[in-house]
């Protein structure tokens, strides 16, 4: 299982996988704890694989999302893991320059990273219970 943050020497990579809808956030080996709950708080889904050597964990874009909000998901972290301090490479397939400009505008406002509008929406009305650019 290979890690795209390791490979483009990031501390974060967020790319569609390929042949799917499926927006991913890997952060490379041995990422601290604070980057992971950041990506949790911004709003993707934390996945985690054991196996018999390492424990591999990645983040994804909530499944239930259509294509745009997952887009406006992806981009909106951008900026505030860079305000964190991290070293981002987001691909031009998930990249949306206005939700990166609302996300830039929204963190000189506030202090505390919120997903996007269209993502909050769609949490409690759709979903089921229970850098660097190309």
């Amino acid at each position: 299982m290979g890690n795209r943050a390791d490979d483009e020497g990031t501390d974060v990579t967020i790319y569609r996988k390929a042949l799917t809808d499926t927006v991913h956030a890997d952060t490379s080996t041995g990422a601290p704890e604070q980057l992971l709950a950041l990506l949790d708080r911004l709003g993707f889904e934390r996945q985690t694989l054991a196996t018999a050597g390492p424990v591999y964990i990645w983040h994804e874009a909530p499944g239930h999302l259509d294509e745009a909000a997952k887009k406006q998901l992806a981009t909106h972290a951008v900026p505030w893991l860079h305000k964190a301090g991290y070293m981002v490479h987001i691909t031009d397939d998930v990249w949306d320059s206005a939700a990166y400009t609302d996300a830039a505008t929204a963190m000189r406002n506030q202090n505390v990273p919120a997903p996007p509008p269209a993502v909050a929406a769609a949490r409690t009305t759709e979903r089921p219970p229970g850098t660097r650019r190309r």
